[in-house]
């Protein structure tokens, strides 16, 4: 008992920011990438570490720490194995969820959305622009799948090193991108006493509806 009344007395009260609805784009987006400036602006190291959330056919929901790589207006693009366990779950359920979150903002970013795997081109573009070592990982690694021990896969790499020498690593079939084109985002900007500011965002056609939530 004693170290989970420890883990409740971890508070920390906001109070850096608020959001308020006369200042907030009309599109999500657009108030994304203010965020995201902010953000930048603020040295926040790795500010495109995201998590995105996915789900097999039967609901059951899977989690995990990724990097965001781009957005634009069309959604916001991770890259990964296709067949990883994310991929398997995206292919049963086109779904996904995922969230920022920026401490040293009081932030946090909510996304949800329908995902599709991005074009061939795009893959090769963004592969292309890898370090060398990154691109010889996307061969090596059978990503999620089980391996007997860290031996398996050293040797992997060295046999695509060997493979590719003095050569262009070119992008595996199995590799690529996925865009999750969001129905929903909403921001949330913490706030003392708990009572935080979050704006939701829903997609509406072409349009993007603006609400308030209780915190």
């Amino acid at each position: 008992m004693s170290i989970q009344r420890a883990i409740a007395d971890i508070r920390t009260d906001y109070s850096l920011k608020t959001l308020d609805e006369s200042v907030i784009a009309p599109d999500a987006i657009d108030q994304f990438t203010t965020w995201w400036n902010e953000a930048i602006d603020s040295e926040i190291e790795e500010a495109n570490v995201t998590t995105v959330a996915t789900a097999t056919k039967d609901g059951i929901p899977d989690a995990r720490i990724i990097l965001l790589k781009s957005y634009d207006k069309k959604g916001f693009v991770f890259f990964t194995n296709y067949n990883s366990v994310k991929a398997q779950e995206l292919a049963e359920n086109p779904k996904a969820s995922m969230i920022f979150f920026w401490k040293e903002l009081q932030r946090q970013v909510r996304v949800f959305g329908t995902v599709e795997k991005i074009s061939a081109a795009d893959n090769d573009e963004y592969f292309n622009s890898r370090p060398e070592g990154s691109r010889i990982g996307a061969w090596a690694s059978p990503q999620s799948h089980v391996i007997a021990d860290r031996t398996i896969l050293d040797q992997k790499i060295e046999a695509v090193k060997a493979e590719f020498a003095g050569k262009p690593i070119p992008r595996p079939e199995f590799w690529g991108g996925y865009l999750i084109k969001p129905e929903t985002v909403e921001f949330w900007q913490g706030r003392s006493s708990r009572l935080h500011d979050r704006i939701k965002y829903t997609r509406q056609n072409n349009n993007w509806k603006i609400e308030r939530l209780a915190p």
